[in-house]
């Protein structure tokens, strides 16, 4: 796969531009040359084979050769809720779950969390998105979507033909044991680093959603929110 560049519009003719840090990793990290040729992508679903036409001052132009529809999405739409960690051990965890196809992220708000991350930081990881788009190959961008008070995540979970899982350390039930159906809406949900409270839990039991288990050992937040993903995942991406 040749470099790939994430175009902020939609791209709908023959021509395309980069700016800002996109423009400027090809121009001066990458020292790019007219008659290049590159990847590009606008979140629409698809990628664009494009060659350089002009390196201006502050962007690049290019002329698109042609369109490809490539679908590398997962066939599982996942909604992630989680209480996010802190500091940079967001941006690992948006990085990861990027790359294991995840739909939607959802920033939880619940009793025991204590990261409440402000449009600024939510900005910050919208780049990660794009960075770890470009380098996993997707075209279509996770979405990060506003934070969420628990009652009304749990209650807003569509629950016809969906999955619904809680990571909860007192479930008895195994997370690789949960069947997932392909083409199915699936909502997980990881705590902030205390668990969620039974309170939480009963809540969400309330609403429809299942109590799993992640294993015997504790553990933190983006480590627990990137393994049920990837089993969940796992159940639907691997080859038939």
């Amino acid at each position: 796969m040749s470099e790939r560049f994430f175009v902020e519009t939609p791209i709908v003719s023959a021509s395309a531009s980069l700016f800002g840090t996109e423009a400027h990793h090809l121009m001066h990290v990458l020292r790019a040359r007219v008659g290049q040729e590159v990847t590009l992508f606008d979140g629409s679903g698809a990628e664009f084979h494009a060659r350089i036409a002009a390196l201006a001052r502050s962007h690049v132009e290019l002329e698109v050769l042609e369109r490809r529809d490539v679908d590398r999405e997962s066939p599982i739409g996942i909604t992630l809720g989680v209480a996010l960690p802190k500091g940079d051990r967001q941006r690992w965890l948006v990085e990861k779950v990027v790359e294991l196809g995840v739909k939607r992220l959802i920033p939880l708000k619940t009793q025991r969390g204590v990261v409440q991350p402000a449009e600024s930081a939510l900005s910050r990881l919208r780049r990660t998105v794009i960075e770890a788009s470009k380098q996993c190959g997707r075209n279509r961008l996770l979405e990060i979507m506003p934070p969420c008070q628990w009652d009304q995540f749990v209650a807003s979970a569509d629950s016809r033909e969906s999955c619904r899982l809680v990571a909860d350390a007192a479930a008895t039930v195994i997370a690789s044991r949960i069947p997932v159906a392909p083409q199915h809406a699936t909502w997980l949900a990881v705590g902030p680093e205390g668990g969620f409270s039974r309170e939480e839990i009963a809540l969400a039991h309330h609403h429809g959603w299942q109590s799993i288990s992640l294993g015997p050992r504790t553990l933190r937040v983006e480590t627990a929110a990137i393994q049920l993903c990837a089993i969940v995942a796992a159940s639907c991406d691997a080859p038939s």
